[in-house]
């Protein structure tokens, strides 16, 4: 299975982090794309029409996409790991909390567009400050529901350890972690997990 991904991608790591969980990564086979809104890859939009990462090119020619898609079809693959996607009202808490933390990548990867890529006078100031208000509504929720996510290694977890771990990465000067104990503790633990560690996005 080919993999078009991005190192710097909360939505790519979602998915590695998965993969390592579940033994699966062996059998992915990275293809790294270099694509922007203003600079689109011709092999990516080959096998998926928007255009975006993470794409996943099953070895029958079929594409999958995107992260949640991809990370349950690998988690239905025999494999050695614990289930990412668990069963009765679990599965409903886990899908729940992978929504509220891929909204949180969601506006931070459209800020750091806006901030990176719009030439300046362009800006929109109002918009942008709205997306954060979402980022920080979304920290919220999660400081508050902390308790119950300590403990779980799920697809819900994942995406909420990427979605931060992509905050420290792109918007550091932030500190999301002020005012959120709960939800500093725990990502302190979670991202010292192997599948965490070797998922970094690089520096720079």
């Amino acid at each position: 299975m080919q993999l078009f991904s991005a190192a710097a991608s909360p939505f790519v790591r979602k998915v590695l982090v998965l993969a390592h969980e579940t033994g699966l990564i062996e059998r992915l086979e990275l293809e790294p794309v270099t694509i922007s809104p203003i600079s689109p890859d011709a092999r990516l939009n080959a096998g998926n029409p928007v255009g975006k990462i993470p794409s996943l090119m099953l070895d029958d020619g079929s594409a999958l996409y995107d992260s949640p898609v991809i990370c349950e079809y690998l988690d239905s693959l025999d494999h050695d790991g614990p289930r990412m996607f668990p069963g009765g009202e679990a599965r409903w808490v886990a899908l729940r909390r992978q929504a509220l933390a891929d909204g949180i990548m969601d506006a931070a990867v459209l800020c750091r567009y806006e901030a990176a890529l719009r030439p300046e006078p362009l800006r929109w100031d109002e918009w942008a400050s709205n997306q954060q208000a979402k980022i920080s509504r979304a920290l919220d929720a999660l400081e508050a529901d902390a308790d119950g996510i300590a403990g779980t290694i799920d697809v819900g977890a994942i995406a909420i350890g990427c979605a931060l771990g992509y905050l420290d990465f792109r918007f550091a000067d932030n500190d999301w972690r002020r005012g959120r104990p709960k939800l500093a503790a725990w990502y302190e633990g979670f991202a010292q997990r192997p599948s965490m560690q070797q998922t970094r996005p690089p520096a720079g």
